[in-house]
């Protein structure tokens, strides 16, 4: 048996290694065979992966494994890569199977990722390196161009770009082409970053300018295929002297060579040259869109939370003003007021001792000191002794974020990140600025839980002081708008399915500003490969919805045909799903810097079909019964745990957009069109449901990593 060195090449062979390989097959099933392997060599001299040729013993199937070593795994962009060679594998393979194109691309068998060292399964490949070719013949220049130009257009539809196509990823077997290089696919629209080598990547994209443009492949095609001709590399940054003396080139690649993407022509354009009408085809043959239909059922949805008049919240418009100086205690959930005389601090000992501050004449100094004070609660005298940060009690009635959802929903690691995400600086683009309410309970909290969790463990369910588990009180904060107003921001953690005091709950979610309701997908999606982290978790799909939801939201006041509260719901556990449209899509974005109405109203209309698709109406009650209700998708750990840890580490993914969108709805943070059309969008632009565009189509976007 021989391995694959670089793109194809062989090397010597060497005793196969027996060993036994349990993975994921594209339909979502597990699969389990014994396999033998043979030398390992690295694909790329700059990229982490490992190849090496194999055998499936069940079936004696040739394949091809991509893996990373334990070592390398260990790097998160390097897991981020293999990720995006999967994400786009995986969306080629769901769109062209069956088809005529599909030999056009790499098959993939199947995967394990969430692993120590994961791995990327292939059918063997077809040919060998277009770079092993000294130099080819008219005839097969003509069908090595029109199969090249084939599969930039299938990429094209798709919204993907390959950018390290090369003469080592391109692979000829005498009679058609077989396009790799899958690890360096981007999304159209994305901005570009380094990646490739001259002179098969564009000058743009070798300068990390601009956008990333299906035309960049013209480029690098362009590149490849005159090597083929003339034996030699083109050019870095121009059109080759020599290309009007070569036929096939000057007639089909006129312009492909332009410096910027823009002055190019499009892969469809080249195709229909050198074989008319192929793009048309092409287009014909990639399945119908699935998706329209709830496209349109949220368009409809939307449209009737615009014609519903906003009700008057529960108590009126001024009850925050007529409520004294009172807020919710955030243990027992009784009223309370700052007392003067009610004030402890900590000793040396961490121990409570009474503080008097009418003897502090310094304004600041007396600041200072409240500032790090805690006020005595006895509004229950039956409830276990609890104190309040005095800064909690001084700026208003505070703003209450309550995460919903069943214990298993991974609801404490989400707000974990987000938090974290806070401190990290995540709200300063949008012009917020944060403070600790009590400095040694943020202290405590960043210890116990935020640094275990960036350093990959797996967090325990939340503790601490709350209503018979119904209402825990995580953290709260001081959040300063762009208008220097500071408002506290509290954090519970919601266990719906547990409210059975009726009095102290109805209290509770009156003072409830807004909702996070924390979709767990394996409960609610029934996609075959969910099915093992089902079984790791002992869940079952249930398609009558989270029961954390239905409970909160029948116990909240209702004065109209829509609850008022401001609320987001979140597709937790994103990572599960970030091969599967339209959660791949939205995984990929770049943290944003402001935000837009219309992208947050995509990204909500897109987790809302997900949802109507595949879980059915019941997990959409929130958005139904709420006016105001964005969809969010958020992975808190990146991945699954493993043996108590994650592999890598765990990293968040859009952990912070949901409660961006809520701050926005609170307008804390300003945005185009005001908190309403925010929420529920515009008329009558946002009632049209548009078509579906390429970059709104699946595939995977690179995280990280450059092969430069």
């Amino acid at each position: 048996m021989t391995s694959t060195s670089q793109r194809g090449g062989p090397v010597a062979p060497d005793s196969p290694r027996r060993t036994t390989l349990a993975f994921t097959v594209p339909s979502g099933q597990h699969r389990v065979t014994p396999v033998r392997f043979g030398p390992e060599s690295r694909r790329d001299p700059l990229l982490p992966q490992r190849i090496r040729n194999g055998m499936l013993d069940d079936e004696g199937q040739k394949c091809v494994q991509v893996r990373l070593t334990a070592a390398d795994a260990a790097n998160p962009a390097a897991r981020a890569l293999l990720d995006a060679e999967a994400g786009t594998a995986l969306h080629l393979h769901r769109v062209l199977d069956g088809t005529e194109y599909a030999p056009l691309f790499p098959r993939i068998i199947g995967y394990e990722l969430d692993t120590a060292e994961p791995y990327l399964l292939y059918a063997a490949p077809r040919g060998e390196p277009a770079g092993l070719i000294h130099v080819m013949g008219a005839s097969d220049q003509r069908v090595f161009a029109r199969d090249l130009m084939l599969a930039l257009c299938l990429l094209e539809g798709q919204g993907l770009v390959l950018r390290g196509i090369s003469p080592a990823t391109v692979l000829w077997d005498g009679t058609s082409v077989q396009l790799w290089g899958l690890e360096g696919a981007a999304r159209t629209g994305r901005a570009r970053t380094r990646w490739g080598r001259a002179p098969y990547c564009p000058p743009e994209q070798r300068r990390g300018e601009g956008l990333v443009d299906p035309r960049d492949m013209v480029w690098s095609a362009a590149q490849v295929l005159y090597q083929l001709v003339t034996g030699r590399a083109g050019p870095t940054d121009r059109a080759p002297a020599d290309l009007a003396a070569h036929r096939v080139l000057a007639e089909t690649l006129r312009g492909a060579f332009d410096p910027l993407a823009a002055g190019r022509p499009a892969p469809a354009r080249l195709l229909d040259l050198l074989k008319p009408g192929a793009a048309r085809r092409i287009a014909l043959a990639v399945p119908a869109d699935e998706a329209r239909p709830h496209r349109e059922a949220f368009a409809q949805a939307l449209d009737l939370k615009r014609q519903a008049p906003a009700a008057e919240p529960p108590g009126g418009p001024a009850a925050a003003d007529r409520s004294g100086g009172e807020v919710i205690c955030p243990y027992c959930l009784e009223t309370i007021q700052l007392d003067l005389g009610a004030l402890f601090v900590t000793d040396s000992r961490m121990q409570y001792k009474p503080l008097n501050v009418s003897g502090i004449g310094n304004p600041l100094r007396r600041q200072d000191v409240m500032r790090g004070a805690v006020q005595k609660c006895t509004a229950d005298p039956e409830f276990p002794e609890h104190f309040i940060p005095v800064p909690y009690l001084t700026y208003g009635r505070p703003l209450t974020v309550a995460m919903v959802g069943q214990s298993s929903t991974g609801k404490s690691h989400l707000l974990t990140q987000m938090i974290a995400a806070i401190t990290d600086g995540g709200l300063e683009p949008f012009g917020l600025k944060w403070q600790s309410v009590n400095p040694e309970q943020h202290a405590r909290f960043v210890r116990d839980r935020v640094q275990p969790l960036r350093n990959g463990k797996v967090l325990s369910h939340t503790g601490g002081v709350g209503l018979e588990g119904f209402a825990r009180f995580v953290e709260s904060l001081l959040i300063t708008d762009a208008r220097g107003q500071v408002r506290p921001v509290a954090f519970f953690d919601l266990g719906g399915e547990d409210l059975v005091r009726t009095d102290a709950a109805l209290r509770f979610l009156l003072g409830v500003d807004a909702l996070v309701f924390v979709v767990d997908p394996a409960l609610a999606l029934p996609l075959p490969h969910l099915d093992r982290a089902r079984d790791r978790w002992g869940l079952e799909v249930n398609r009558d919805g989270d029961l954390a939801f239905g409970t909160v939201l029948d116990r909240l006041p209702k004065n109209g045909p829509y609850l008022e509260v401001a609320a987001a719901m979140v597709l937790g556990k994103a990572d599960l799903l970030r091969f599967q449209p339209p959660v791949d899509r939205w995984l990929g974005e770049a943290p944003p810097t402001a935000l837009d109405p219309a992208l947050m109203l995509e990204e909500s209309r897109d987790v809302y079909g997900l949802l109507r698709h595949h879980a059915g109406q019941a997990w959409l009650r929130p958005f139904d019964a709420i006016r105001r209700c964005t969809l969010h998708v958020a992975s808190a750990t990146g991945g699954l745990e493993d043996r108590g840890r994650y592999p890598a580490g765990a990293g968040p993914r859009r952990v912070l957009e949901p409660l961006l969108s809520l701050l926005a709805m609170h307008g804390l943070i300003d945005v185009q069109g005001g908190a309403e059309a925010f929420a529920v969008g515009t008329t009558p632009a946002m009632e049209a449901v548009p078509s579906q565009s390429p970059s709104e189509a699946g595939g995977a976007g690179v995280a990280g990593g450059e092969a430069e």
